[in-house]
């Protein structure tokens, strides 16, 4: 059996509605019939048909008019609405109009045989070739069906009404019984399916409801070949099988059962509004709710453990069900808005909450049984309810009303236990941890309440800039997420109860957002047709794609190897890959002019790709795992950097006397008492004394000391008083000429503690000091710079150690005391202790995620 899926279709085993195949490619606009022949599907678009095998494209073939659009289509041997092949009419097909039937010969292309005008009196609706030559059945726009033999161009007996007339539904569809009964069957845009016994010319069997007729009722109806089974499909998205069971004959006549429902698989009949994956990483289910006002359970591993949660109410100990209205198909229970579960207790209890429009409680759900649970959790102020939360052992329910009251109930019993008075708007996100210590709440009043729910106390609440409009909650870091009016995405930590990260960059309304399961991703939709990923620890948007369809809703799978997401229009759920779990990606910070347009997933995989190819698949954009990364000297100008260089060097600048003192030796070095005659003369020193001796001196050797003495004569002649400056003091003197100390500081940096002690202590402390001050601008300026922090300290520590007395006793040293003043006022203790426990706050989140 083929059924279409918009711009895809689906095959079925028609004996266990088995799904066999899926076309591997969608078409470029929406299927508007089809037709199966052996092994071939023909799906017409257009003015189009594609012809497929087993589900793969193998030929097309086009109309010759661009602007033609195809709404049915025969194959011989096969049969759809609108052409008939008769059986033995060769090269002849049947054509039935609003008015007319039309037998024309395809080979000639000649017109046979018209219908009188005016003979039916009731627009045509559909037609079906019957199993006895020469006859066809009509359907009519009013509910009538005519059995019409085409060689004598009449009506046969009385028509049949398949409808009242007082409710003239439109016959969508007609099929023949082949197994040997002569029923007949009519499926109708009221959702019923009209069963009539041919040879007692009386009806069988009114199927009530078999398809919504919302949607359209039945799209189309079929007997298989030989057999008692009656298949249906309509727009609301289902796939039936009905079976005749064996008639049980009497001695009068022969009585038939009505047909009863052998199998079936379906989806939502209107766009999902709500999604939930069970917390549990070994479940492959969804909980999905939709417009249509149903729940269901679908299975992402296979389609046939799909099933919808039956709104019926549980029978009571005495095997009676609870008195009131059974909900039918238009009798369910009002839209959902919001979805908790917890999988800690299934089986035992309910253990799934959910909330409805316009209804002034929560309604408890049993996912094991797929059934409404026993309890309704009323409001405790009797405002509706907006929102739920299941608390993660499963005991407790949280259930959050628009006047602001929360009342937390037990899910065993169905008894409220407490209640929270805080906000004094509608309550739009509830939240506990892992452990039933920490409750968070937030309101469209913009604030965030926190609580003690083991301890029945009030922690404190956070004033936010906007009104909240959804929350979700990362247990293991103990972050919440929340939407503000103001298209800003708001990261607070529970604990310090502070805002860790603004999120900016959505141009309209969020629709909804979850966390990665390690908590380092926060995925987001908004209604300006974006999906957004948010990289916390940096808090950029790394990832983002604008959708042809906006997403309404947003979830993590359990173990974040997916992601699933709803939209306004489309009554799935579309799943995405996360490419993460397989290869290293980019957290490079993205603009939204680099954000790529993309098709969404679909059914055939055509556009995006299965599972796998979405998860292996190559990009020239995308992170090159080979590619070196050069760590900065400094992240940033306004960030505090401490040394590259050895984390001991701070330590060995402060303590280096102490250190000296502790390598001292204990005793002095004894002279050996023999030294042997080869050891008493070394180097160089054993030639020249030799020379010595035997009364030669080398003449290279002499005007070498002359032109060195030479040399130095002339230096000291000069009066130069910097011939014996250190590189310290240079580039020191260097630095205050140009005021610029650059080139001194990254000497002062590369030099090992004991130069640096050294020349610290060389310092000139005689009056005046201006070689100290210019010191100390130096200091400054290094520190105003943000980098090697920790040394800087520890020259300064180091500086006031040896010449804190002299800086003490010469206080009218103007330059010093400026210069001391400046570095002061640079050396804010306030600003490194807030940067400190910003980092610290970072830190620890990394480590925890």
């Amino acid at each position: 059996m083929v059924t279409s899926v918009g711009r895809s279709f689906q095959i079925y085993d028609a004996a266990t509605l088995h799904l066999l195949f899926v076309s591997q490619s969608q078409t470029p606009s929406k299927i508007t019939c089809l037709a199966a022949h052996y092994h071939y599907v023909y799906a017409a678009y257009a003015n189009k048909i594609g012809i497929y095998k087993r589900g793969r494209l193998v030929h097309t073939l086009e109309c010759e008019s661009a602007n033609a659009t195809i709404h049915n289509m025969l194959i011989f041997d096969g049969e759809i609405i609108g052409l008939v092949h008769p059986a033995t009419y060769l090269n002849k097909i049947v054509v039935a109009t609003t008015s007319s039937i039309y037998l024309f010969n395809v080979r000639t292309g000649k017109l046979l045989f018209k219908s009188p005008d005016q003979q039916f009196m009731e627009n045509i609706s559909s037609i079906e070739a019957a199993p006895v030559l020469d006859i066809i059945a009509i359907g009519t726009a009013v509910g009538n069906i005519f059995i019409y033999d085409i060689k004598k161009a009449k009506i046969l007996g009385n028509k049949i009404v398949a409808s009242p007339q007082d409710i003239g539904a439109r016959v969508t569809s007609i099929s023949f019984r082949t197994d040997g009964s002569p029923h007949l069957v009519a499926g109708l845009n009221t959702g019923d399916l009209f069963f009539y016994d041919l040879a007692r010319k009386a009806r069988v069997h009114n199927l009530r409801n078999a398809h919504r007729e919302a949607h359209g009722g039945v799209a189309n109806v079929k007997f298989l070949n030989g057999q008692p089974i009656v298949v249906t499909n309509g727009g609301d998205n289902h796939l039936k099988e009905y079976v005749f069971d064996p008639a049980l004959s009497t001695t009068n006549s022969s009585i038939s059962s009505p047909p009863r429902h052998l199998r079936s698989r379906g989806g939502h009949s209107a766009p999902p509004v709500a999604i939930e994956f069970p917390h549990e990483e070994k479940s492959h289910f969804v909980l999905s709710a939709s417009r249509d006002k149903t729940f269901w359970s679908f299975s992402l591993r296979k389609d046939a453990q799909a099933q919808e949660l039956s709104q019926r109410s549980k029978k009571n100990n005495d095997k009676k069900r609870k008195g009131g209205p059974v909900a039918g198909v238009n009798e369910k229970f009002p839209e959902i808005n919001s979805i908790a579960s917890s999988q800690a207790r299934e089986g035992e209890w309910e253990n799934v909450l959910t909330t409805h429009k316009d209804e002034t409680f929560a309604r408890t759900w049993d996912s094991k049984n797929k059934r409404v649970g026993r309890y309704q959790l009323n409001t405790v102020d009797g405002g509706f309810a907006k929102s739920v939360c299941v608390s993660h052992c499963g005991n407790f329910g949280l259930v959050g009303s628009s006047n602001g009251g929360i009342g937390s109930f037990n899910l065993q019993s169905g008894l409220l236990r407490k209640k929270y008075i805080l906000h004094k708007k509608a309550v739009t996100g509830l939240a506990m941890d892992g452990m039933n210590h920490k409750m968070v709440s937030c309101g469209l009043d913009g604030i965030v309440g926190f609580y003690d729910f083991s301890g029945l106390k009030y922690l404190g609440k956070l004033q936010l800039d906007a009104p909240i409009t959804s929350m979700i909650y990362h247990k293991s870091s103990d972050l919440i997420a929340c939407a503000l009016d103001d298209l800003t995405i708001v990261a607070i930590d529970v604990t310090t109860q502070k805002v860790v990260r603004v999120l900016f960059g959505h141009t309209n309304r969020i629709t909804d957002m979850d966390f990665s399961p390690d908590g380092r991703w926060i995925v987001s939709a908004a209604l300006d047709g974006t999906l957004r990923t948010w990289d916390l620890p940096t808090g950029g948007c790394i990832d983002g794609v604008r959708l042809p369809n906006v997403a309404t809703t947003v979830k993590f799978s359990p173990i974040g190897d997916m992601l699933a997401t709803t939209h306004v229009s489309g009554n799935g759920i579309s799943l995405w890959t996360n490419r993460a779990q397989f290869k290293p990606i980019s957290t490079r910070h993205v603009e939204e002019e680099e954000f790529s347009n993309i098709l969404l997933p679909n059914t055939s995989g055509d556009g995006g790709s299965t599972i796998l190819d979405g998860a292996l698949d190559t990009d020239e954009q995308d992170f090159d795992i080979n590619q070196t990364y050069t760590t900065l000297d400094q992240i940033d100008e306004s960030l505090v950097t401490l040394s590259l260089g050895s984390r001991t060097k701070y330590n060995t600048i402060l303590h280096l006397d102490i250190i000296k003192q502790r390598n001292k030796p204990s005793e002095a070095p004894k002279k050996a008492k023999q030294t042997p005659f080869f050891l008493s003369l070394k180097g160089e020193a054993v030639g020249d004394r030799a020379s010595v001796a035997e009364g030669k001196v080398s003449n290279n050797d002499s005007t070498n000391e002359e032109d060195d003495s030479e040399s130095r004569l002339l230096k000291l002649r000069n009066g130069d008083s910097h011939n014996f400056e250190s590189e310290f003091t240079k580039l020191l003197r260097k630095g205050s000429d140009k005021r610029d100390y650059t080139d001194f500081l990254n000497f002062l940096v590369n030099a090992s503690p004991s130069i640096i002690d050294l020349e610290v202590r060389s310092l000139n402390s005689f009056p005046p000091l201006t070689e100290m001050a210019i010191f100390i601008e130096a200091l400054s300026q290094g520190l105003n710079t943000n980098t090697n922090y920790d040394i800087y300290q520890a020259i300064f520590s180091l500086f006031l150690k040896n010449h804190g007395d002299v800086v003490q006793n010469f206080p009218n040293e103007t330059r010093l005391q400026e210069a001391l003043q400046e570095w002061s006022e640079l050396d804010n203790k306030e600003k490194l202790d807030d940067l400190v426990k910003y980092c610290s706050g970072v830190t620890s989140f990394l480590t925890t995620v």
